[in-house]
């Protein structure tokens, strides 16, 4: 009986495939990405991008280690460990940050930890997440960041959105209303 509470507890989810979309788990997986994918990791526990991985995603994380080519922004809660021939494009938000010889980054890099109560770093979202959060079309909140009605930031050819700001946008336009 000892045994089958060890197997349920190691979660390993292995996908050598491509996949767009979100996947996000609630409780701590070991999940080891080798193919390719495309959209948003929410993840708890371990995240690996294998050395063959090539991710368009924005990643959340517990534990994440990076092998492959990662093109997105990288928010870990516990640690990031690049290792190479990984290569990032994008920002990184990590307490705790390891790179090896060989590896590249290109973004900024915020070593923020992790407060003893429990705040994590702020996330960030595209503008199809905020339509999506708003249940709005895209382009009427698109129409709202170019009039700056909600707080955003264009960066990149992209309008990019702290959830904490928008979150405090809609508590003060429900005050207003």
């Amino acid at each position: 009986m000892g045994k089958k509470n060890e197997v349920s507890e190691e979660k390993i989810l292995d996908v050598d495939a491509s996949m767009q979309g979100t996947i996000a788990f609630k409780d701590p997986v070991n999940l080891r990405i080798n193919g390719s994918f495309e959209g948003k990791l929410d993840t708890k526990g371990n995240l690996t991008i294998g050395e063959n991985a090539r991710v368009k995603a924005t990643i959340h994380g517990d534990r994440v280690i990076v092998a492959g080519k990662v093109t997105g922004d990288i928010f870990a809660t516990q640690s990031l460990s690049v290792i190479a021939p990984a290569v990032i494009q994008g920002n990184i938000t990590a307490p705790c940050l390891s790179v090896t010889e060989g590896a590249k980054i290109e973004g900024q890099i915020s070593m923020l930890s992790v407060q003893a109560h429990g705040d994590a770093p702020d996330v960030f979202l595209t503008l199809r997440d905020v339509a999506q959060y708003l249940e709005v079309e895209a382009k009427i909140v698109e129409e709202w960041a170019k009039k700056k009605k909600i707080p955003a930031r264009f960066e990149n050819g992209d309008w990019k959105f702290s959830k904490a700001s928008v979150d405090r946008w809609i508590q003060e336009e429900n005050v207003k209303a």
